[in-house]
């Protein structure tokens, strides 16, 4: 089992920035694919970006296309956290984050995932 912990979360303006953690414990090295998904409120959750740590200090990474060039996930293997470094957030950004890992490299890039965080809210005002 992986337990996944979201944080870092909150209220930013439009063009600001957020950074995401997600701490993961328990049998994290199971779990090469790890990715983050949003869900706004009426809308069906949605993926992100996702990162595929193929050993050593190499990586794979895939981005929606909406987030490609302002959000950038990493991978801090030591401490077993997941980054999601948002910049440039737009009120269209406003979502709970969601925290996923999978066991399978079969699920990249987009899942499925097997487990998941209990997510944390990001709004931006305009």
């Amino acid at each position: 089992q992986v337990q996944l912990v979201e944080s870092g979360g909150g209220l930013v303006q439009a063009g600001g920035s957020l950074r995401l953690s997600c701490a993961a414990s328990g049998r994290t090295f199971s779990t090469p694919i790890m990715g983050w998904f949003r869900q706004a409120p009426g809308k069906e959750r949605e993926f992100v970006a996702t990162l595929w740590w193929t050993g050593a200090s190499t990586s794979s990474t895939n981005y929606a296309d909406s987030v490609k060039g302002r959000f950038t996930i990493s991978r801090d293997n030591v401490k077993n956290t997941v980054y999601l470094q948002m910049n440039s957030l737009a009120p269209e950004d406003t979502a709970v984050y969601y925290c996923a890992a999978a066991g399978s490299v079969r699920s990249w890039p987009r899942g499925p995932y097997d487990y998941w965080g209990q997510g944390t809210q990001v709004t931006v005002s305009s």
